[in-house]
Order: structure tokens, then sequence, then C-alpha cells
């Protein structure tokens, strides 16, 4: 039997296990990415591992979250990311010189390499045939040590693609019409190939935005073929050397076949406040909007940019809509001033912002009171936008702009004709504030700099003989780790200081719960968080257990987790159990005390199942569905614990 694109990709960076769905596996890790939100976290990480030198084909610290420098701590932090990379033999992409996924497309991703992120769109890389996962920092730190990624197989989809997208629609509508389909939690244990006569209508900033909305559906990561779509992308970055073909072979087989016929998807947009909630623009027509973004690891490519400026030529944004534009890279915005169509985006009245995150990940760009907001992003989350009961739509550019220029939702195919977008042969590439890597002899030279907000890590208790948790949270489905660890211009720069950020942990939820954690540890108690489906989905931060932990936090009981969530857990000491009978839900309410009767001899002896007595109210059972080197983690109380053994 063939095999797929994921499984040749897999099976050539196999280190242990096989290729059985379910089955524990280990591979090698060609590349690493981080940006600043997590990195500075990983980097302590990897300081504590205690190499001298990353042992990746190539790392790369990017800047592009944290850009707001109201004080001096997100200064502090560049700093500091930037002397490591210098110190350790990483590339250091400067702040403003783009966001990590769009800038790794351009000039890193190789077809057949494999990619660890410390950033949950990682999977962006997908588009250019790598296998691209997320995960937390502790795991991109052991990568950089030249350590395999642990994971179970997952399932492969092969999403067969068939057909041309019609004028006015684009590859975020196929994302869309995905995670209608699937739901925010359907690709858990996946990976989502897409395979078909259609793939060869996309190109790879195409193949890029389906590949990074892959991860707003729970899969592990999204692939794309390397073909001549491929090439094309490559010798335009000037890097066609790198190129390689990686197509399924004609028999591969998949778990799953999704087909989608691109000639019949119209524009959708995600509602408030789901990425799932998805809708025909026909359907929201005459909503009155008050701003529109054009940005995201998602959709803030040179083509997603030609479209929405060959949109508003000879046109003005309306006036009670405030236009912004995001540029994904400093190579976007320079190729765009290229083609005259800068000046298009300026002179029709749109705001042209630096190139980074920003108001994706709720560093400024919040949407008035009562307003809606459309955004090229990839979550609208409750509240992420900084403004408090938003209304944020996710769309495509051609959808932002059609509202950019009428003032409320509309469907762009009543714009008239459709832009003519034609991507040049070969970029204007300028990589000024991208850094390369030290020669070792001057690497050694190198003094690290650290402000006073950044914080070494504490240590990291083993796991106790018994557990007695008082469970101070109960939580419903779909918690985001937002809703665990906030982010925006108040939190995010005390990322590198984990008590101080860990003020902030469920404070969406209960403000006061840091101050009540806090309480039960000094008095000698542990913590426990009782939560529902799909707990922690949403971004990598590993501050969202990290945190937790250090207030506390040893068990958190759902009916199920978010991959990334869940493996930061375990890195963290934390026992991710879910329940046998969900129903037991009902049966706990804060206050309640959890005993766990000799947990640390179940879980070295490999129980699966372990009885939770409810303090006074009777018992329940829990599943405990851990690989042996899950096991081993939380039993040492941390994967650094580990790495420190060894």
């Amino acid at each position: 039997m063939g095999l797929s694109v994921a499984e040749k990709l897999i099976a050539s960076h196999l280190v242990s296990g096989s290729l059985k769905r379910g089955e524990p596996i280990a591979i090698k890790i060609d590349q690493t990415l981080t940006q600043d939100a997590t990195g500075t976290m990983a980097y302590l990480e990897f300081e504590a591992i205690g190499i001298p030198r990353v042992r990746t084909e190539l790392s790369v610290s990017y800047v592009d979250h944290n850009l707001l420098q109201t004080d001096f701590r997100n200064a502090d932090d560049h700093r500091f990311l930037q002397s490591v990379a210098a110190k350790y033999g990483l590339w250091f992409s400067r702040p403003g010189n783009g966001i990590c996924h769009q800038v790794h497309l351009e000039r890193f991703a190789r077809p057949g390499k494999t990619l660890l992120g410390s950033d949950s769109h990682t999977p962006t890389a997908g588009g250019c045939a790598m296998l691209a996962i997320g995960a937390g920092g502790l795991d991109v730190a052991m990568a950089m040590a030249g350590k395999p990624f642990h994971l179970l197989m997952p399932k492969i989809v092969g999403v067969y693609l068939t057909g041309k997208l019609p004028p006015w629609v684009s590859a975020r509508d196929v994302a869309l019409w995905m995670l209608r389909k699937l739901t925010v939690k359907g690709g858990l244990g996946k990976i989502l190939e897409y395979f078909g006569p259609g793939v060869k209508e996309l190109s790879v900033p195409d193949r890029a935005t389906i590949a990074n909305l892959g991860t707003e559906m729970g899969a592990t990561t999204s692939v794309f073929p390397s073909d001549e779509v491929t090439l094309a992308w490559l010798k335009a970055q000037g890097r066609d050397e790198e190129w390689q073909e990686i197509l399924p072979d004609p028999d591969a087989r998949y778990d799953e076949i999704i087909e989608l016929d691109l000639s019949t998807l119209e524009p959708l947009a995600a509602c408030p406040s789901s990425p799932d909630n998805v809708k025909p623009v026909s359907e929201l027509e005459g909503q009155e909007v008050a701003q529109v973004i054009v940005g995201s690891c998602a959709n803030s490519s040179l083509r997603d940019l030609l479209v929405v400026s060959k949109a508003l030529h000879g046109k003005k944004v309306h006036p009670t809509v405030s236009f912004e534009i995001n540029p994904g890279s400093l190579q976007v915005l320079e190729n765009l001033d290229a083609l005259a169509a800068l000046k298009d985006l300026i002179h029709a009245g749109a705001r042209i912002h630096q190139s980074g995150c920003l108001g994706c990940i709720g560093m400024g760009q919040a949407p008035a009171t009562g307003t809606v907001s459309l955004r090229t992003f990839t979550r609208n989350f409750p509240g992420r936008s900084g403004t408090k009961n938003d209304q944020v739509y996710l769309v495509s550019p051609e959808v932002a702009v059609a509202a950019a220029l009428t003032g409320k939702i509309t469907d762009p195919r009543k714009l008239g004709a459709y832009p003519e977008i034609q991507l040049p042969e070969r970029f204007i590439i300028n990589d000024a504030l991208l850094l390369p890597p030290l020669p070792e002899e001057k690497a050694r030279e190198v003094e690290i700099i650290r402000g006073p907000n950044i914080v070494p890590l504490p240590q990291f208790d083993p796991l106790p003989e018994n557990l007695r948790c008082k469970v101070l949270l109960k939580v419903e489905d779909n918690i985001t780790t937002d809703h665990i660890m906030p982010a925006g211009a108040k939190i995010l720069p005390l990322r590198s200081n984990l008590p101080a950020i860990s003020e902030y942990v469920f404070s969406a939820l209960d403000p006061e719960f840091a101050s009540k954690a806090l309480k039960v540890k000094e008095s000698g108690g542990l913590v426990a968080i009782v939560g529902g489906e799909n707990y922690g989905q949403g971004s990598s931060r590993e501050h969202a257990a990290l945190a937790p932990r250090y207030l506390g936090v040893r068990l958190k009981l759902a009916k199920s987790f978010a991959r990334i969530h869940r493996a930061n857990l375990i890195n963290f000491g934390i026992l991710p159990a879910t329940f046998v009978n969900p129903q037991d839900y009902e049966k706990i309410a804060p206050g309640d005390e959890l005993f766990l009767k000799g947990i640390r001899e179940q879980l070295a002896s490999g129980a699966e199942e372990i009885v939770i007595e409810i303090v006074g109210k009777g018992s329940i059972r829990a599943r405990i569905d851990l690989t042996p080197r899950d096991r081993e983690i939380i039993l040492a109380g941390s994967l650094l614990n580990l790495a420190r053994e060894d």
C-alpha cells in the first residue's frame, strides 16, 4: 500500500514507533521557531537543559507578537532574545521583520523537513510541504537540544479538492468551510492532508492560509504536496535548490476522505464568538461595520494585500470604518510598494501598521464598544480583541475590503470584476532585519542580556504518593487558553516573570482565582480544576499550564483535552484525567476536595483508570490515558526535571 504525503514525512523522520494509528511515536525535528510571547520562557528552559548550542539544522527566534513598548519590559525581552540567539546559534528575526509564520514561509520553509514551533499556527508551513507542528515552549526547547518530539501517531484525513475557486472566493473560505464541517475539535488526533486536482489551483500562500487554520479545528497539522506550484514559490524566493517533489502515492489510503469542489464555495464568515460559527456572507449582509483589519499569520501575504489594494483602486474607505492593514512581513510591504499597490491602500484611507501580529494577539486594535469588527484573523474568542462583549467576525480579505468600502457586511461578489492577481516571478528580498547565527567561536563570547523582569524558573516537586486537591474552579466546554491565561498588552509583557503573570490565571472567569490558589498552596494544599469538552483549545502558550502549576494546580479533570494544552500539562507535572462517565462532571462542585489515593504507585504501575474520591460525596472513576514517557514526566514533576537528570 502506498503512502500519503504526511506518512512520507513522518516515516522519513521516525526515531521510534511506527505508522500505526494512535501509537506513541518520536520524530526527528529539523527546524524550530519561537516567537517572543512564548520564546522567552522557551529559552529559559533551553538554558536550564545546559547545552552550549542548538542541535537542529535551523532554529529561528522571531519577535512579532509583543511589539508595543509601553515600558522597559518588552524592549528588555527583545534584547534578551537577540542575545540568546547570538549565544546559542539561532537566526534572529528582529521586530518589524514580520510575523513568524509568514517570514518562515518566505525564507526557511523547505519541503520534506520537520518544523516544531512554540506557536499553535506553526502548521502554516504545511503549505510548503513541511510537517510543521505547534507545541509548548518546553517541547521546542527539547527539540533545540536535539531531542525528538513525541506524539501519538495521528489519523490521516484526506481532503480531496476538485474544481477552481470562483471570483471573490479565496483560501480563507476553504478553511471556513472545513471549520463549519469539522468544528473546533473535529481535527483532534488527525492530520489534514489536501490532495486532488484542485490543489494545483492554489498558490503556496493560499495553501498556507488553509494549513494555518487547521489549527482552529484542533488538527495536529495540515499538509500539502510539493509540486510545480511549490517550486515556483521557492524560485520566487531565490531558494529553488531546496525544492523536492513530494506527492502522495497513487495507491495511498486515508483513514477518512472529505471531498470539496472548490467551484461550489461562496464567501463565508465565522460569526461571534468562535471560529466554527460559520455562515454565508450573503446571510449576514447589511450589518453595520465600524472596524476592518487585514492581517494575521493567516491572511497577510502579498497575494492578500494585492487583492485589497486592487479592489480599493480609485475608491475611498467608508467614512464610518477604521480600515487597518497589518502586513505579514517586511518582504510583503516592500513588494507591495514596488508594485505601486501600497499607494492605493494609503490613498484610499487605510491605516498601515507595522509588520506583526498586533490585534490578533490583543496587542492594540481593540474595537469600539458595541460595534462590529471584521478581521482576517485566526480567532474570535470572546474578549480576545481587548473589548468586552466584542462582535468579531473572521473573514477573507475579499469580504474585508467589501465591508471597508460599503460600511457594512457585503457580499464581495457585488463589487464587480474580480482583480487579476499575479505574484512576481522573483520577489524583492531584503533580509536586513534577519540576523544569521554567529560562528561558534564568536558565540562563546556573547553575554546574555537579562532585564529585571526576567525571572529564573522555579524548581518543580515530583508527584506525591497521594493527591488531595481542592476544586477551585469548574468550567464549561471549549475553554480556551485565553480563558486560562489571557494575552494582551497588559499581561504579555510579564511572559518571562512567572510569579507576576500567574496573578492573571483564570482572571477572565474568576478574578480571585490566583489569590485563592496561593492561599491553598501556602497552607500546604494542592488545587484541581474541573472542565468540559475540548479543554484548553487555542494558543500553544505553555503559560496556561506553567502558571497554574506555579499556583499549586496538580490535577485537571475534564471530559476531553485539546492536544497542545494536554501536552503542556504533562510537561509541567499536572495530571490530565478524563471522566470515564461524562455525567460524573455534574457530581463535582467548586469547594469539593478530590482525593487520589496511591496515585504515584498507580501511575508507575501503568494503571489506565483510577478512583477519585469526592470527599464526603462518594467517588468516581477517571481515565489516565498516558504513554510510559508521559507517566515518567508526571512522576518526576516536569519534563525539565528529566532533562536535567539526562
